[in-house]
């Protein structure tokens, strides 16, 4: 069993994958590689693990219901050897396994990839393609999963990055940035008589597309007033023609797990090893995902667009996008999993999906949801911010399957609670029917972060905290307390009134006491995290 177009096709490989529970794509795969060559309608910039779960198994369906007749051509701009390594041995086939709560697993051979092409100006035969592809009238919609990362035209200090203040001189024709490369491509739409075009960020970060559209503006205008592109290509990049919807997207894709990887040998797939890039991208034949998944886009494209809802992708505006992303990430999602971050890092635990069988964590998880956030958290009409949570914590963070840990959700913490839980706090406060003081989690949260950042855990012994752009500036200050010291308001206090860890001041918030006593319970000594969470 090869995964490959001959591999799946010869009927006697066909009857093997189908009697081991794969389904097949149901379509031509050479009439739909046909068809997209000739008029490509979508372009997918991240050829990694979310795209091929999540973006190319909705174009699967959608081939599969008779509902479209052309794929997707992808485009890897940041790791070209995803494209030689992965998809070029395996005819841009691969294998989406996903791995359900109930502990059953779904497994299906993708063919929805139609062109998987590197981003890459040295290679001119495919950047002349892609240059095609963007020429192309029936190009519809460009999308993009690069990470936030790759939307970035400075570093830390507000200065340019040498590749893209090099791009910013030198012009369009072979740019070196991320950034550039695409809005080089943008321009050779320009310049094939300014057809309309979205440009969809389907990054996990608020406000996507004005990310994107902040960076592809910088480089249109750098170029204009360098004199390397037509003086109306700022203005088409402003203009009706160009859209940057806003988006929500989520669905947890890991890295593929050496557990499925088994499972699919055992069924006899052949050439599953995975492969690691010179740029340390740890990639397979095969992903996998959770079954949830939701993408929420802003309707706008100004050269129309394919019955996408048909497969599962809601279209609203922009302000229900908004909406959905504040729902999602200061209340029915991320704050939830940051309170099992920190929690399970205290208490030992490996895998958040073990923190769930724990009734003091399920507890504490579903009153920050339920009690303090769902209160103050607007109904964006087309998700059901319950029915939400009731996903997250009895289908998604339940998932035997996922290898998700709270080490690794602890990442950054101080970066993520202004916005987790500090909204939430701001929403109380500004509601004349609900009091700050009817927050009693929510502080227990901010505790217990405080003393995770001792770095001792609830049996006394040293653990390595997670990376934190602030544990240089924390750390210094909460190693200056013991195990069992009562002591520690002077040291928390600058902590505390940083309004910018919190979202707001936790003394003007009237919110600090009620802080330093659960710090001083959860610091009692041996086993006084587990004590202080089966109290409250």
């Amino acid at each position: 069993m090869k995964i490959s177009l001959q591999g799946i096709t010869d009927s006697l490989s066909q009857k093997q994958w189908e009697e081991k529970g794969y389904r097949l794509p149901g379509y031509d795969i050479a009439q739909v590689k046909r068809a997209t060559k000739e008029n490509p309608f979508w372009i997918h910039f991240g050829a990694g693990n979310l795209f091929r779960a999540f973006h190319a198994a909705i174009a699967q369906n959608l081939l599969n219901a008779g509902k479209l007749d052309r794929g997707i051509v992808v485009a890897e701009g940041f790791d070209y050897e995803i494209i030689g390594k992965m998809y070029a041995p395996h005819d841009n086939l691969g294998i989406a396994v996903t791995l359900k709560a109930d502990g059953t697993i779904d497994k299906e051979v993708i063919g929805s990839v139609a062109e998987a092409l590197s981003l890459d100006p040295a290679d001119e035969m495919a950047f002349a393609r892609l240059k095609g592809i963007f020429a192309n009238e029936s190009l519809q919609m460009v999308t993009f999963t690069i990470t936030e990362k790759g939307y970035s035209l400075t570093n830390a200090k507000g200065e340019l990055l040498p590749d893209v203040a090099s791009d910013f001189a030198a012009g369009p024709e072979k740019p070196a940035s991320y950034m550039g490369k695409v809005s080089s491509l943008l321009y050779a739409r320009y310049r094939a008589g300014q057809k309309p075009l979205a440009m969809v960020s389907t990054d996990n970060c608020s406000h996507n597309g004005d990310k994107l559209y902040a960076a592809v503006s910088a480089f249109a205008k750098a170029w204009v007033e360098n004199k390397k592109a037509d003086a109306g290509f700022a203005g088409y990049v402003d203009s009706e023609s160009v859209s940057f919807p806003w988006s929500m997207i989520d669905k947890i894709t890991p890295r593929p797990d050496a557990s499925v990887e088994k499972i699919l040998l055992d069924d006899g797939v052949e050439e599953l090893e995975p492969v690691i890039t010179s740029k340390n991208t740890y990639i397979a034949p095969f992903v996998n995902a959770e079954e949830t998944e939701y993408l929420v886009i802003e309707d706008d494209f100004p050269n129309g667009r394919p019955h996408l809802e048909d497969g599962g992708i809601l279209f609203t505006d922009r302000a229900t996008v908004d909406k959905v992303e504040k729902m999602k990430v200061c209340t029915c999602l991320n704050p939830l999993h940051t309170c099992l971050a920190i929690f399970g890092c205290l208490l030992g635990y490996q895998k958040i999906s073990n923190e769930m069988q724990d009734q003091a964590l399920v507890k504490l998880v579903e009153r920050v949801g339920y009690r303090e956030g769902l209160p103050v958290v607007v109904d964006p009409g087309v998700l059901d911010p319950k029915e939400f949570i009731d996903t997250v914590l009895q289908v998604r963070v339940t998932n035997p399957f996922m290898p998700d840990t709270p080490q690794r959700i602890a990442t950054d913490t101080s970066q993520k609670l202004a916005i987790r839980f500090g909204e939430t706090i701001k929403a109380y406060q500004a509601d004349e029917n609900l009091s700050v003081d009817d927050l009693q989690m929510i502080p227990l949260v901010f505790a217990g972060w405080l003393r995770y950042l001792m770095a001792v855990d609830d049996r006394g012994e040293a653990f390595e905290l997670s990376p934190d752009p602030m544990l240089e500036t924390l750390r210094p200050q909460m190693a200056k307390l013991r195990l069992g010291d009562t002591d520690v308001e002077n040291v928390l206090k600058p902590i505390m009134e940083n309004g910018g860890i919190f979202g707001v001041d936790l003394y003007e918030a009237g919110m600090a006491g009620k802080v330093c006593s659960y710090f001083k319970e959860l610091n009692a000594g041996v086993g006084a995290v587990r004590r202080t969470l089966e109290k409250y």
